[in-house]
């Protein structure tokens, strides 16, 4: 399931037009799959931050990219995977860990044109 939101997180930031439309759809899909998992609970492995939540994070860093290049609100789509980033990065390990979401968008923009992709 990683390797698939990658390549589908991917093609939100690298393709354009219907490519990028149907990225951007599986992409909120498989993240309201995981709403769906997570249910009320604080984290996906109950009252403490696991592995599963470790694995996930690493997304949140890419969250802005995708939205900008995207045009859609994580979100607006979904609100409890927002709600649970948010709850991780107020971990100190956490916050401390992940890149800026901002320098992961001007690291994208760069490599766009670096890679001739605008």
């Amino acid at each position: 399931m990683a390797h698939e939101v990658y390549d589908t997180a991917r093609k939100i930031w690298a393709t354009k037009g219907e490519e990028q439309e149907v990225a951007k759809k599986e992409f909120i899909e498989t993240f309201k799959i995981l709403e769906g998992e997570l249910g009320e609970r604080p984290f996906f492995g109950g009252e403490t931050f696991g592995f599963v939540d470790i694995a996930l994070i690493t997304f949140y860093s890419w969250f802005y990219t995708y939205e900008t290049f995207g045009n859609f609100s994580i979100e607006a789509e979904c609100p409890k995977i927002i709600a649970w980033a948010k709850r991780c990065m107020q971990k100190e390990s956490v916050a401390n860990s992940l890149p800026d979401q901002k320098k992961i968008y001007e690291f994208t923009v760069w490599m766009k044109k670096y890679f001739g992709m605008d």
